[in-house]
């Protein structure tokens, strides 16, 4: 298992779920009442977070229909908690997953962090159905220029501490550009009809999205500071996002959808 830069356990991992939440899950319940998600599914939600996506999906296929979500250290808030919703402390690169039982598993933003990606893809494709549905949701983390800035220095502030977090994210195992490959791994796992669908969109500052920047950066603080990035830029990145006249492309997250052979 990699050493995930950003700890579930930490303060910082309530506002990272709720930026994170605010910003794609109406893309996500999009892209998956589109696939048909419905009434009866069994369906399986890797690494649920907060446990948002995991309430939908145990609404979307009510009472005769059921969703397992896991996640190495799950945190579900009382209000979010279904009948047919089963919450398990689980660990998808070394614990077992039944085989061919699932009509739709669903994951965002996991498999980028693991060194094991290729073993896990292979795992999740086997615990599908003939017939289910695999829908891996992942950022290419390269792709966020700046699109407006209050200053002239503000492009190079922010590409210089990103690029610092990008390099730690590396270092801990992820593969930040996981997104722009993910369709083909699909596709070479042996899943049929392989698509995929790309979302992104400008983040001011003082938004949620740029929020979403600042607790990843808090989070790490001292992990920036040993690579070189100085408390002073750190403050002046964080008044940055701050600033509504700073605007920033989101993180791209492909979407990328795959049927197991029937």
């Amino acid at each position: 298992m990699s050493d995930y830069l950003f700890d579930n356990t930490a303060s910082q991992s309530a506002g990272r779920f709720s930026a994170l939440e605010t910003c794609y899950d109406h893309v996500t319940q999009g892209n998956l009442t589109r696939l048909g998600v419905g009434s009866g599914w069994n369906c399986l939600e890797v690494g649920g977070g907060g446990g948002s996506l995991g309430t939908w999906l145990a609404d979307a296929v009510g009472p005769t229909g059921s969703v397992l979500l896991t996640d190495l250290a799950p945190k579900i808030a009382p209000d979010r908690e279904r009948p047919n919703l089963t919450i398990a402390r689980h660990d998808v690169v070394d614990d077992d997953l039944p085989e061919a039982s699932f009509d739709l598993i669903h994951s965002r933003l996991v498999l980028l962090h693991l060194p094991e990606r290729q073993q896990v893809l292979k795992r999740l494709v086997s615990a599908l159905k003939p017939g289910g549905w695999l829908v891996l949701e992942e950022f290419d983390c390269e792709w966020t220029p700046v699109l407006d800035a209050p200053h002239a220095g503000a492009s190079d502030l922010f590409s210089k501490v990103h690029g610092a977090v990008l390099r730690l994210l590396t270092e801990a195992g992820a593969d930040v550009t996981w997104g722009r490959n993910v369709q083909a791994a699909m596709a070479q796992a042996g899943l049929k009809d392989v698509s995929s669908t790309t979302f992104a969109e400008s983040w001011a500052g003082g938004g949620t999205g740029a929020g979403l920047h600042r607790v990843n950066t808090e989070q790490v603080e001292d992990q920036l500071i040993a690579a070189g990035i100085t408390r002073e830029s750190l403050r002046e990145f964080w008044t940055l996002l701050d600033d509504p006249n700073f605007v920033v492309n989101s993180y791209p997250l492909i979407s990328a959808r795959g049927q197991r052979q029937a």
